[in-house]
């Protein structure tokens, strides 16, 4: 999973399947940076990923 910065204050989210090639845009991106930071976002997606979220 990877997270980018883009214009306008948005950021993209990307996921990719272990070992393939293709990167997939997670449904709902790009969104908003919350106020914590684009840190802090990226950590509480990939913990929602992790638990099946």
């Amino acid at each position: 999973m990877r997270t980018a910065r883009l214009a306008n204050h948005l950021v993209g989210v990307t996921i990719q399947y272990t070992g393939a090639e293709e990167w997939y845009t997670l449904t709902g991106s790009p969104t908003s940076i919350p106020n914590k930071g684009l840190e802090d976002f990226h950590a509480a997606v990939l913990a929602a990923i992790a638990h099946g979220a």
